[in-house]
């Protein structure tokens, strides 16, 4: 479903922004695709400019992307390729694991980092800053988002036989890969609604149908492509820098790297919660989150059996399965939080809370994750009427 044509008003000053946005990104593209060796505080400023700048490009490209199809299914598109970053990233750590285990550990630590990163960070972290901005005392979402809240639930449900058994495999590959295309099946067919456009990307929603089309993919594939290639750098610059200060290895590569790979969608979050556009805001980064737990963590085993030229399961240590336990009981109380289509003051201090206890004190995972399941369980019978509307919205059952 298209829209009629609408006329915005395009100011110079439109046409500035966007040339200074699409220039800041050149030079960090440029050191990204060719290579090149630049000091860690250099590469940490061109690089982080670089994503800076493609972030607003993706959104921009997000936002026309609403005059063509659903925003779900748009916003899905748009979480996908802002997180191209992590799964660059935790891909060269799978790939060198499978020659040498010692990369195992940086494999499992980054995708956990950034799967915990943006339900304890990111969701707290767009709520209280609509809160401030926006005066209000929650974030309520659209009940079209129970599509996500639903295969969030359903990757959640099944994650935790991951830490059961011990291991990746290639079928946990083909059931996370489905759940993955299930989602976005679903998301597809949601109609779409007219957007609030603000910025530069009223320049493009001006032209004719097809130069929009034209430049609506010109601007997915230039920042998808700035974020692919100037990630893995900008991440390594800054574990570079954190080196100097004697930061081990393995938080430089769960937290920093993360911080790093995951900035594109809070910057595009953080955007759209200023302009009062919060549900559209935890609408990415939920999708993140869902595509972050079924595709990326489904795609490991396969990257591993590749590289590996075998099929053979990743086997996890005691650390990587505590790792894994604690970010799936993570999720189970994030999927509780959303049931209701609200989150709260309260809830974003406990998501906030118990991120940055697990954070501070590594050796209480496991006491962490009892008390996420503990609070996730008593959400459940509490909202258990909204267990039905988000299956029936997750699944596009009729209602009754």
């Amino acid at each position: 479903m298209t829209h009629a044509p609408k006329t915005y008003e395009v100011t110079p000053g439109l046409y500035i922004s966007f040339l200074i946005t699409a220039l800041v990104t050149i030079p960090g593209f440029y050191f990204g695709i060719t290579h090149t060796e630049i000091a860690p505080q250099w590469g940490s400023l061109l690089f982080g400019l670089a994503i800076f700048g493609a972030a607003f490009m993706l959104s921009w490209a997000a936002e026309l992307a609403q005059l063509e199809m659903s925003e779900s299914l748009a916003v899905a598109i748009l979480a996908l390729v802002a997180v191209l970053p992590e799964y660059a990233v935790d891909f060269v750590f799978t790939w060198k694991a499978a020659h040498d285990p010692g990369h195992a550990n940086n494999a499992i630590a980054n995708m956990t980092g950034a799967n915990r990163l943006l339900v304890g960070l990111g969701w707290p972290f767009i709520l209280f800053l609509y809160v401030w901005v926006r005066k209000k005392t929650a974030v309520v979402l659209d009940s079209s988002q129970r599509i996500e809240v639903f295969y969030l639930a359903a990757a959640t449900i099944y994650s935790f036989t991951i830490p059961l058994k011990g291991s990746l495999n290639l079928i946990d590959t083909v059931i996370l890969v489905t759940i993955f295309g299930l989602y976005t099946r679903r998301v597809a067919q949601m109609e779409s609604t007219e957007p609030e456009l603000v910025g530069p990307v009223k320049i493009f929603a001006n032209l004719q149908r097809g130069p929009r089309i034209f430049w609506t993919a010109a601007l997915f594939v230039w920042s998808g492509g700035v974020i692919f290639f100037v990630s893995e750098p900008f991440a390594m610059s800054l574990v570079g820098m954190g080196t100097i200060f004697g930061i081990s290895e393995f938080k430089l590569v769960q937290w920093l790297a993360p911080i790093a790979s995951e900035a594109p969608e809070f910057i595009i979050a953080a955007t759209w919660t200023m302009r009062g556009a919060a549900n559209s805001a935890m609408k990415a980064l939920i999708s993140s989150k869902v595509n972050q737990w079924t595709l990326l963590v489904g795609t490991i085993p396969l990257v591993y059996a590749i590289s590996g030229r075998a099929i053979k399961p990743f086997v996890f240590n005691s650390l990587q399965t505590h790792e894994l336990f604690l970010t799936a009981a993570q999720s189970l109380f994030g999927v509780a939080v959303l049931l209701n289509l609200r989150i709260n003051r309260m809830e974003g201090s406990l998501l906030l809370g118990l991120f940055i206890l697990q954070f501070l004190i590594e050796g209480i995972r496991m006491e962490v994750a009892y008390i996420y399941i503990a609070i996730a369980i008593v959400y459940h019978v509490v909202e258990r009427k909204h267990l039905w509307p988000a299956a029936v919205g997750g699944l596009g059952l009729k209602k009754k």
